[in-house]
């Protein structure tokens, strides 16, 4: 395990100058700031680091702002988006008062749920395995005021401008729903992917693969090898920090917004998922459905009843219900099968190997805090096995093409925002079992984000004035 020593090895090797602190903030934007890297042996270690915790999201009110961070040396690498050679260390954040780790810090909220795993005696140990996708774009502007309100992207890729005049306009714009998987010059951002997995592969993320997704406009998508909860969760951040950065250096921009474009593919994070003891996977029997054992199939019911409310955490913005509709291979309906990639859970075939054997929840998108999220879908599934919670049959039939009666018998995903937060509210205990999430924090998401809401709905929409204005 990573000492102050070998971090010191680290610096030395690599003449780092400056030290970047990083550390999560409760909705999932990592914060950062710098130290001289002379100040890094000045009781840091032992003491950790003051900020200001009432300048943070979803954190401290002001009359107890002071908070402390604590470097994990696990996670110091070379910064691979400094100029300044730059150590990057991610954070685990306390009260200086009490000298407990801080009850909202989602990177402590994640090692609790891997201890209540290791405690329950159901597993040693989670692997996580998510696919991020996200759009590369050449503008975006968006503005909303008393009068005005609109949004405007736009990328050498879009569809929509097959007519523009681009002096010259050399086409190759990948239509609708088939951005999956032309080669260039349809995908123009083969390179641009390519330097992204170069960096990832700068800090440690063991990148598998990279490709255009289904979407017009520049949709992407990386996947990297699974890890432990923590570790990918971590992985996770690091991984967005590259590709925002690495795009911004190209004059694009990249977002993970679930739903940025109207009538194409949203981004999704769909999440791979596995329990392991002693070495051996606990989710392969050769006999069961879709070679899942019982285990397995006890994880992915517990998934299933608690879905509405492990999207709150999941599918955390009024945007992420725009991507869980219907016809755009979104998983809307709770239910499970193999290969099916319109079920909510969906069990991938494309190996038999035991040790591969997985379940994949679908419904996540990547604008969510994956140290939550992560932690939300594990007691979901750790709930599910003591409860011994059945599935049900899987159903192994296009979802989008089942008769009204058929469908009136399948649950589906919330509609919205705010039915996921009341769903959360109706259903939380299975998260407060061991401590992994307090109190504190499920009151302080539903406030948080609940406030997000009437932001969103109280403002004209401009297809309103499309719809109604000559009435």
């Amino acid at each position: 395990m990573p000492t102050p020593e070998n971090v010191r090895e680290l610096i030395a090797k690599h003449g780092i100058k400056v030290v970047d602190l990083k550390f999560n903030d409760l909705p999932g934007l990592w914060q950062h700031f710098s130290i001289p890297v002379e100040e890094l042996d000045r009781g840091i270690w032992e003491d950790g680091i003051g900020f200001d915790g009432s300048s943070i999201r979803g954190f401290q009110k002001i009359q107890e702002s002071d908070m402390n961070l604590f470097p994990d040396p696990e996670t110091a690498v070379l910064d691979p988006v400094c100029q300044i050679p730059t150590l990057s260390m991610i954070c685990d954040i306390y009260d200086p008062i009490t000298k407990e780790p801080y009850t909202r810090d989602p990177r402590f909220i994640a090692k609790k749920a891997e201890d209540y795993l290791r405690k329950s005696g159901i597993a040693d140990v989670s692997y996580w395995g998510p696919e991020l996708e996200f759009f590369i774009f050449d503008d975006i502007r968006f503005d909303s005021t008393e009068n005005a309100s609109f949004y405007f992207v736009d990328s050498i890729e879009g569809e929509w401008n097959t007519g523009r005049d681009e002096k010259p306009n050399l086409g190759y714009k990948p239509r609708f729903k088939e951005g999956y998987f032309p080669v260039p010059p349809h995908d123009s951002y083969q390179d641009l992917r390519s330097q992204m997995i170069l960096k990832m592969a700068e800090v440690g993320i063991p990148v598998e693969k990279q490709h255009h997704e289904v979407a017009t406009a520049g949709q992407g998508e990386i996947d990297f090898r699974y890890g432990t909860l923590v570790q990918t969760a971590d992985r996770v951040m690091m991984y967005k920090y590259i590709v925002k950065n690495v795009a911004r250096a190209a004059g694009k921009v990249a977002t993970f917004m679930p739903k940025p474009l109207f009538g194409d593919n949203g981004s999704g994070m769909h999440t791979h998922q596995s329990l392991f003891k002693g070495g051996e996977t606990l989710m392969y029997d050769k006999n069961g459905y879709a070679g899942l054992s019982q285990t397995a199939l006890w994880y992915i019911g517990g998934l299933l009843k608690h879905a509405p409310a492990i999207l709150a955490f999941a599918a955390p913005t009024t945007n992420s219900y725009k991507r869980l509709v219907p016809g755009y291979e979104a998983p809307v309906n709770l239910v499970y099968s193999a290969r099916n990639r319109s079920a909510a859970c969906r069990i991938p075939l494309y190996t038999d190997h035991p040790s591969h054997k997985r379940i994949e929840f679908r419904p996540p998108d990547p604008s969510c805090n994956p140290y939550l999220a992560f932690a939300a879908m594990l007691m979901a599934g750790i709930d599910g096995i003591i409860n011994q919670i059945d599935p049900g049959p899987p159903l192994d039939k296009n979802t989008y093409e089942l008769s009204p009666e058929e469908l009136a018998k399948i649950r589906t995903v919330p509609g919205s925002l705010s039915e996921a937060l009341d769903a959360l509210e109706r259903d939380h205990e299975f998260l407060l079992r061991g401590d992994v999430f307090t109190p504190d924090v499920i009151e302080t998401w539903l406030e948080y984000k609940r406030a997000e809401i009437p932001k969103v709905n109280l403002r004209p929409h401009p297809y309103e004035f499309h719809l109604y204005f000559d009435a």
